[in-house]
């Protein structure tokens, strides 16, 4: 047998970097990572930013802006083909589907809307051997991870009529805390923050007292009270991830009820955005028995629409829908822009915090890496890494980046020449 060829040895090395990245790097297992605030746990920032990324497989799943989650070796997506939504399971390692399940889904969408699609646009979540999605039309189900096999479900149009007029359909990404399934249901003006069992899909409780909207829950502990905060539909949110009893709530209202921003916390403090909403950070507090918010400061020069922002050290990175699109970093402490970029950088960014910069997946199909701890917006590298609109998040697992855009889900690696 010859010597092995420089192409095949580039490829060796090439899979042994990917490969090595599978079986060593932290799950991406939900929407925006393992702890739901875009930080990835495993980047290594390339010593030199290559001129372009190293497609390793590309597949096409479906439509929808649903994001995919990745456990070990196992990569899960739901996607819509025609008027069914699809679930599958791939491998991380060459994209080679392991078992695909599908179910009836058909959604009729806002006038207003036809131009977002169908969807899906929920993130599944994955947890102990189970997968959770949950479908633009309010199906949710649960799954065995390893063979597909659906497990229970729950079809909550029919427990809501009017959950269906969500004018872009359900959106919110479920979670997971203490063995429990946390999800917005309905729609607009009737739906409810609800617990369900994750081993048999059984109500644990409910909080009804508000519709839905499209953000998505964290889990915020306080004073060892932990609390899943979101936005509802004229609302932000705290309730006891115990019980679902309400510990407080706070009036915010956007113009057709488009409260979609994922809160971000630190510590006791929680921040919030909308559109055309200052941007602000609220401190948890209990005095007398009762729980409140209490401002911290407000930025009006940085509202925040679709794209969630990042914490990063000291600073509150994010877009902002101003001009077009502009990226920020403003110090977290008193909410003063120490940058804002230029505009017309997009009109969504999915934001992820890896080895301290910031990787920006942005709705053109390009992936912009940025330094936010400079005086200003610093550029490292832009990449083009999808031919058509990206609204998913994508995930980051090691040096692996998953993009899923309007019909393809896409795995670079990101690694220098020297790396």
């Amino acid at each position: 047998m010859g010597k092995p060829t420089a192409a095949v040895l580039a490829a060796f090395a090439v899979l042994t970097v990917v490969l090595g990245h599978v079986t060593e790097a932290a799950d991406w297992n939900q929407w925006r990572g393992p702890n739901r605030d875009g930080l990835v746990p495993d980047f290594q920032a390339p010593k030199s930013w290559p001129t372009k990324l190293n497609l390793q497989w590309k597949v096409e799943l479906g439509s929808g802006h649903s994001s995919p989650v990745v456990v070990g070796d196992q990569v899960f997506l739901l996607s819509r083909q025609d008027d069914r939504e699809v679930v599958r399971r791939l491998r991380l390692s060459d994209g080679r589907e392991v078992w695909s399940q599908s179910y009836p889904a058909p959604f009729e969408m806002s006038p207003y809307a036809k131009a977002h699609g169908k969807g899906p646009k929920s993130t599944p979540v994955a947890c102990d051997g189970r997968l959770y999605t949950l479908g633009i039309g309010g199906i949710l189900r649960c799954w065995d991870a390893d063979s597909g096999k659906p497990i229970w479900q729950h079809d909550f149009a029919k427990d809501y009529p009017k959950g269906s007029s969500l004018w872009y359909g359900a959106a919110t990404s479920p979670m997971i805390t203490d063995g429990l399934l946390v999800t917005y249901v309905g729609g607009r003006d009737e739906g409810a923050l609800v617990a369900l069992d994750c081993k048999t899909g059984g109500t644990r409780w409910r909080w009804d007292g508000n519709g839905a909207a499209y953000a998505s829950p964290i889990l915020v502990t306080v004073d060892g009270v932990r609390q899943v905060v979101t936005q509802s539909q004229t609302a932000c949110i705290g309730v006891s991830a115990g019980d679902g009893r309400l510990l407080w709530k706070m009036p915010f209202t956007t113009e057709y009820d488009q409260n979609i921003i994922t809160p971000v916390a630190r510590g006791d403090m929680v921040i919030f955005g909308g559109l055309e909403k200052p941007t602000a950070p609220y401190r948890i507090t209990k005095a007398d028995g009762q729980w409140s918010l209490r401002p911290v400061w407000e930025n009006d020069r940085i509202p925040l629409y679709m794209s969630s922002p990042v914490l990063v050290g000291d600073r509150l990175v994010g877009l902002t829908q101003r001009n077009k699109g502009q990226f920020f970093a403003a110090d977290l402490a008193s909410g003063k822009n120490l940058w804002v970029s230029d505009g017309r950088m997009g009109d969504y960014a999915a934001l992820a915090v890896a080895d301290g910069l910031v990787l920006a997946q942005i709705n053109t199909g390009e992936l912009i890496v940025f330094d936010p701890s400079a005086g200003q917006f610093r550029l490292l590298a832009r990449y083009k890494v999808a031919d058509k609109p990206t609204w998913a998040h994508p995930a980051i697992v090691g040096q692996q980046l998953l993009v899923k855009d309007e019909n393809s889900l896409m795995s670079w690696l990101i690694v220098s020449k020297r790396d």
